[in-house]
């Protein structure tokens, strides 16, 4: 007798945690849904940083069919009258509070393929366990009602048209799904999203109380999402000096990469163009001209060696900035950042000083990301960037917890402005900046004949950190590195419960920071 096992099928419908590798499905799925009001990829990536196990994605036979995207917030802020960019911090999750007591939906999207495979269901019940999961109180969102504006009868006001779904004489497919799943209404949300023209702009402020709440016991939620561990970063204060190669400029280079892993540093951080040094080899004086595009024709080597360092090192090298050749024959101040897993990320300057203009023709780059590593996700900001909040404001919002600010200032009052200023940039936000800069000088090199630089280690100013909020500084104008262990989660903390909570007390009712594409 023969016997026929039947093969094991992979299930063809899965709803999971969504991952940073998913991203590109998602805006192409946000896309299709929601066309120009799509969310961005800084957006997704934001929202996966400030709440990873609060996002998940619908697939079905390997593609990306639906999305939903929650954070946790207070109830004293989800109950009350709110618009969709102030209560999600403008699509970023970054009003996300890690005690939170309420999950809040943020987002839902399924693509119109596959409305008949029950994906919003499975999304919402994913939402239910994880809020049930973390002992949360309840769930609450401001769902949208397409069908408002659809009706004939225009002289139907908003609250009439709830009147009408609540005892049944009028059908609305979107609030009668949300109803059916156990949710109550609490009311209108005028203004929810302003670019929501088939609602109106109103949404239906709803909540689903968790029924095995305990007031009694704490969320299980792991607060500090593994930040409990302290990060050890270094900062280079480099000196300018001549040298004959580039194989001799490298080897001092290696001497602090070797120094800061041998003190078991995760970051290293270099000053702003690092590799300006090796025009002091040529053997005639250049142009100020000539003498950027000379050190553009190192860029393929300088990467090679320093991804080669991170590597063999194992330590994360933020390698302050190299001017880069770019499309169109256009020069840009570029920070590469080179980390021990091998990948290599860059960083333009957004904002060339004049000088920088004048002398090198150099132009301002078009975007700013954080980066994740594995300590957690950081930004750059190249010396001048510093002086804008708004940089650091976006980094923030995207989930940065340190800026790396390599820095390359002639004279003190220059120096002061990047201090002083990432000083500022550190309180606004509640986060830890790294500063590092040159020192010395190239006579022979126009445009870095002279240095000034007190690279600092900055941190917010509250009782976990420092009374002067400055972690460690190096002494004037001498070549030297050193060294912080930098708590992340007190940075966790400082934002949810601080004497001043700047990050989270920020009024999405009157301002945001947006990025244009």
């Amino acid at each position: 007798m023969l016997f026929y096992m039947s093969k094991i099928q992979k299930s063809k419908l899965t709803v999971r945690v969504a991952s940073s590798n998913d991203i590109p499905d998602l805006c192409e799925l946000s896309q299709k849904v929601y066309g120009n009001d799509a969310l961005k990829k800084e957006q997704l990536l934001a929202q996966m940083r400030h709440f990873p196990e609060g996002q998940f994605v619908c697939e079905y036979e390997g593609e990306i069919v639906g999305h939903c995207a929650t954070f946790r917030i207070h109830d004293e802020v989800a109950l009350r009258p709110h618009t969709w960019p102030e209560i999600t911090g403008n699509g970023f999750g970054s009003r996300h509070q890690d005690d939170g007591n309420i999950l809040y939906g943020m987002e839902v999207c399924v693509d119109k393929r596959y409305r008949g495979l029950r994906i919003g269901q499975r999304l919402y019940d994913a939402r239910k366990a994880l809020c049930q999961e973390h002992n949360l109180k309840a769930i609450v969102f401001g769902g949208r009602i397409p069908s408002f504006f659809k009706r004939k009868n225009k002289d139907l006001t908003i609250f009439e048209y709830l009147e009408g779904i609540k005892d049944k004489t009028i059908r609305d497919p979107v609030v009668n799904f949300q109803l059916k799943n156990g949710f109550e209404v609490l009311g209108i949300l005028p203004k929810y999203l302003p670019s929501d023209k088939e609602s109106g702009a109103y949404a239906v402020h709803m909540i689903w109380h968790n029924p095995i709440f305990q007031e009694e016991n704490k969320s299980t939620t792991n607060m500090h999402r593994g930040y409990d561990k302290p990060v050890r970063v270094a900062a280079v204060q480099l000196q300018a000096r001549k040298v004959d190669s580039f194989k001799h400029w490298m080897s001092q280079i290696e001497y602090f990469v070797d120094i800061a892993a041998d003190y078991r540093s995760d970051f290293v951080l270099f000053p702003e163009l690092l590799t300006m040094p090796l025009l002091s080899a040529e053997t005639e004086k250049l142009s100020p001209f000539d003498a950027i595009l000379k050190i553009t024709t190192y860029t393929e080597p300088f990467i090679t060696s320093m991804q080669n360092l991170a590597l063999s090192y194992n330590i994360n090298i933020i390698g302050g900035s190299h001017p880069t050749m770019m499309e169109k024959d256009e020069i840009q101040n570029i920070s590469y950042v080179f980390l021990r897993d091998g990948s290599v990320h860059t960083q333009p300057k957004l904002h060339p000083t004049p000088s920088e203009v004048q002398w090198w023709n150099i132009k301002g780059g078009h975007q700013l990301q954080a980066i994740d590593t594995d300590c957690g996700p950081i930004g750059v900001l190249i010396c001048y960037d510093s002086e804008f909040p708004e940089m650091a404001r976006y980094l923030a919002d995207q989930g940065a917890l340190m800026l790396f600010v390599p820095f390359c200032t002639d004279q003190k009052q220059g120096y002061q402005r990047v201090r002083y200023c990432s000083q500022a940039r550190a309180i606004e936000n509640q986060l830890y900046v790294v500063t590092a800069g040159m020192v010395g000088n190239l006579p022979d090199v126009e445009n870095m004949d002279i240095h000034y630089a007190e690279s600092v280690i900055i941190t917010p100013c509250d009782f976990p950190f420092p009374l002067d909020g400055i972690s460690a500084s190096s002494a004037p104008n001498t070549e030297m590195i050193i060294f912080a262990d930098l708590r992340l989660e007190d940075l966790i903390i400082s934002r949810n419960s601080g004497s001043v909570t700047n990050f989270k007390d920020r009024r999405f009712d009157l301002y945001t920071t947006s990025w244009k594409n």
